[in-house]
């Protein structure tokens, strides 16, 4: 079991690249890095793979390396799947993207949104999902229960597009009152850089503990297309007893554990060949 959970961790790669700076904290931030969870401050740089959580209340801006500015809200959870594709899995997200800026693409678990030049605002719930086109253009696309991306309704500045489970995309030319009332105050505004602020400077991050299944349990439960890689990044995890038994009671959610959890009902039997029952007959140990 010890040797199969190594294999597992040596799977993950240790040091994955940084991709951008949090540039302001308020309230707190977990970033889980690997299977541990790092208490966010400013001027932290973010790794590709890192997983965010922001307390309520909260506001979180990061700027990463092509020049997008991207702040979270209250109880907002985001995976930097890479330095140009994040995954919002519930909460509050403004991007603001310069025209110099690469293509960035936002998803969540019902729409995703990709973006050049311009700003956009994401909301996700449980069973809704809402993106407004603040400024410039952008692409919007539905996501299936896989995960996978439907083809992209072009989108301009000042629409905006709504969903919910099981329906239909919507599109409306102005965003709604309830969603202008509820976005967090602070997105109204654009962000400036605080980049300079932090030049040359980058605090050791402070690792507070290693991560507890209710922690990346929506994230060990969301859309089969993101979680695919957290197995082997959160095996090694399954020698703590607490964790491995809440993994083992919610099996039914997440049945690709099955196999890190019981590895030996995947082993291979070596069945006996019938040359060998022959000669076991013939030397009398077979009746």
């Amino acid at each position: 079991m010890r040797l199969l959970l190594l294999l597992f961790s040596l799977s993950f790669p240790v040091a994955a690249q940084e991709i951008g700076t949090l540039t302001l904290v308020e309230g707190s931030l977990q970033v889980i890095r690997g299977t541990a969870v790092l208490r966010g401050a400013e001027g932290m740089r973010v790794r590709q793979g890192d997983i965010l959580q922001s307390s309520d209340p909260a506001f979180v801006q990061i700027e990463f390396r092509g020049g997008t500015i991207t702040a979270l809200g209250a109880s907002s959870r985001l995976f930097l799947k890479s330095d140009a594709e994040l995954v919002l899995l519930s909460g509050w997200l403004k991007a603001q993207t310069g025209a110099s800026a690469v293509t960035y693409h936002y998803a969540s678990p019902l729409l995703a949104a990709t973006t050049r030049d311009g700003a956009a605002v994401l909301h996700a719930v449980a069973q809704a999902a809402e993106v407004f086109v603040e400024t410039g253009s952008a692409g919007i696309s539905e996501v299936s229960p896989q995960g996978n991306l439907g083809h992209p309704s072009s989108a301009k500045e000042g629409q905006f597009f709504t969903r919910r489970s099981g329906k239909n995309l919507v599109v409306q030319s102005r965003p709604d009152a309830n969603f202008l009332e509820s976005m967090p105050h602070s997105f109204r505004d654009t962000f400036p850089s605080r980049l300079r602020c932090f030049a040359g400077k980058a605090p050791a991050p402070k690792r507070d503990h290693e991560v507890t299944y209710s922690e990346i349990e929506p994230w060990l439960n969301t859309l089969p297309i993101w979680r695919v890689g957290f197995v082997k990044r959160f095996a090694p995890r399954l020698e703590d007893a607490a964790f491995r038994k809440a993994v083992e009671a919610h099996l039914r959610d997440h049945p690709e554990w099955d196999r890190p959890l019981h590895p030996e009902k995947y082993e291979l039997k070596t069945p006996v060949s019938q040359s060998s029952g022959k000669n076991l007959q013939h030397e009398g140990y077979a009746k």
